[in-house]
């Protein structure tokens, strides 16, 4: 599946800035919407060391009003949370109603860190696949919107975007041990994600591949799909409303 991305894909600069403006305001409408239809919304951000993830979150939340976006970073469990079981944490951080939440990294880390580092055997990860599937399921039911984004970088990208962050003691820092590792065992951990794709990919939470090597393809790739997702999940009323709203604050 992956190989056969186009990672040549690109934008120039001006149309970048054109198209990002015109999506933040419209996700920022789109915000009013949500919490006018009372409709959780939850965005997964998956991807390579290094393949941008931190600043495309930044500017998905830039326009958007903090009382009803949050951005959830997920980091390895602490002591107090292993003693629970493993998805617990995350039934802590679903949106709440007319809410949207962005995890930066997810669940997913079980099927891929933990599976490469071999800290979960085969039955563990086949449970954790159905686990997965029983959440999202779940959340799915009850009314909200998941979307995934799985960003994709070359073997040769993300080597001469860490060798960038290297060269500076400011950015070095970024660079994890875990990174090298990942990109040292970048074919395993490329089979890893096919995996991931094919097996939890669905109708109510579906996976978007993005090409990553141009940051603002993926960005303008990343916000096109939210907008167009959540205008098709969202009653046209609520819809309305919210532009009606916006053209009131803009003459006021």
């Amino acid at each position: 599946m992956l190989e056969y991305l186009n990672l040549d894909l690109a934008l120039p600069r001006e149309e970048y800035k054109q198209r990002i403006r015109e999506l933040q305001n419209r996700l920022y409408e789109l915000e009013h919407a949500v919490f006018d239809a009372k409709i959780p919304v939850m965005i997964v951000f998956e991807g390579w060391s290094a393949c941008g993830k931190g600043r495309l979150i930044q500017i998905l939340a830039e326009r958007m009003d903090p009382r009803g976006f949050r951005v959830v970073p997920i980091t390895p469990p602490r002591t107090a949370e292993t003693r629970y079981p493993w998805m617990w944490r995350f039934w802590l951080k679903i949106p709440a109603y007319g809410q949207m939440v962005a995890f930066d990294t997810s669940w997913y880390r079980r099927v891929l860190i933990d599976r490469i580092s071999k800290t979960v055997g085969k039955a563990d990860l086949n449970r954790a696949y159905d686990e997965i599937a029983e959440f999202e399921e779940q959340l799915a039911a009850d009314g909200t919107v998941i979307l995934k984004f799985w960003l994709h970088i070359s073997e040769a990208e993300q080597a001469k975007r860490f060798k960038r962050l290297l060269a500076d003691e400011l950015t070095a820092w970024q660079v994890s041990d875990a990174d090298k590792l990942q990109h040292k065992k970048y074919a395993k951990y490329k089979q890893a994600v096919e995996d991931m794709l094919a097996r939890t990919d669905s109708p109510h939470a579906p996976w978007t591949i993005v090409e990553a090597n141009d940051r603002y393809y993926a960005r303008v790739k990343v916000l096109e799909t939210i907008v167009a997702s959540m205008e098709s999940s969202l009653p046209q009323e609520a819809l309305q409303r919210s532009r009606e709203g916006m053209k009131g604050a803009v003459n006021a």
